[in-house]
């Protein structure tokens, strides 16, 4: 909690650390509850208890460690959905690792501030933190926004096919424009984020043969199911332990049988794909 006579911005080729501890980029402020509700999760060992501490809802809460767990290089959060007190959660070493680094970002003093964002000891380095911060923050209209790097990018006269490597070797294929492709400068080695709304994504059977025109097949289990009146959400586990949420209708619901732990492929057409890159 921020006093006001200890309100003092530190220059930081990132953006400027606010004394004691919100950290400002170009991009915005990081989400105090985002970071709150992480810090909740150390403490209290599951999702549901970790979203009373926050004041957040249980579907929100989980929402909110899906994104994290798909924006950041790899997952902050291991959880189980489900059973006895809304399911056990913890925190990983990364996000243990990025717990600590708040925390001592609460605790620094000017001074110090400017120290350790220098690299003093050269020993204690925020970069790799602060980037993943910025991921963790960003806002956008779909549902699944999942982080990784470019692993090759083929180039045609209108068009070019990016390959993209997720964490745990999920990979995804995602077709842009050669403008588009210049302009957002992409490369292999680059880091980017994949958009893609939750209808967009077909749903079928894992054990299902059948031809398809989309690109992209990805599996795993299904691990949660929010129903509604007319369509429902289904979350999914990927194999790589990404995770994706489709939108799909109550009916084939019903018909696809689905309930968690089923074994589920996403089909998603590289169109279908849109990419972001942070700026240099």
């Amino acid at each position: 909690m921020k006093k006001a006579d200890q309100n003092r911005s530190v220059p930081h080729e990132r953006g400027d650390f606010v004394a004691p501890w919100i950290l400002t980029t170009s991009a915005g402020e990081i989400s105090p509850r985002r970071l709150a509700l992480l810090e909740a999760i150390g403490d209290c060992g599951s999702i549901s208890a970790a979203a009373r501490k926050v004041g957040i809802t249980y579907k929100a809460a989980w929402d909110a460690v899906d994104a994290m767990n798909n924006l950041a290089d790899c997952p902050l959060v291991s959880a189980q959905h489900g059973g006895r007190g809304g399911g056990g959660a913890e925190l990983t070493d990364e996000g243990r690792q990025l717990v600590r680094d708040l925390q001592q970002l609460r605790n620094l003093q000017q001074a110090f501030i400017e120290s350790v964002t220098t690299g003093k000891d050269g020993e204690f380095d925020l970069d790799d933190s602060l980037r993943m911060l910025r991921r963790l923050t960003s806002k956008t209209s779909a549902r699944n926004v999942l982080s990784g790097r470019i692993a090759g990018v083929t180039h045609g006269a209108v068009n070019a096919e990016v390959s993209i490597r997720l964490g745990g070797d999920d990979q995804l294929i995602a077709i842009c424009t050669e403008e588009s492709t210049r302009d957002l400068g992409l490369a292999v080695g680059r880091e980017v984020q994949a958009l893609i709304n939750a209808s967009w994504i077909i749903l079928a059977d894992a054990d299902s043969t059948g031809r398809t025109s989309a690109r992209n097949r990805l599996c795993g289990i299904v691990q949660r199911i929010t129903p509604g009146a007319v369509n429902a959400e289904v979350v999914i586990r990927l194999d790589g332990g990404n995770t994706l949420a489709a939108i799909i209708t109550s009916e084939s619901l019903q018909a696809m049988e689905l309930e968690e732990g089923k074994p589920i492929c996403a089909l998603i057409k590289a169109s279908n794909i849109i990419l972001s890159v942070q700026e240099d």
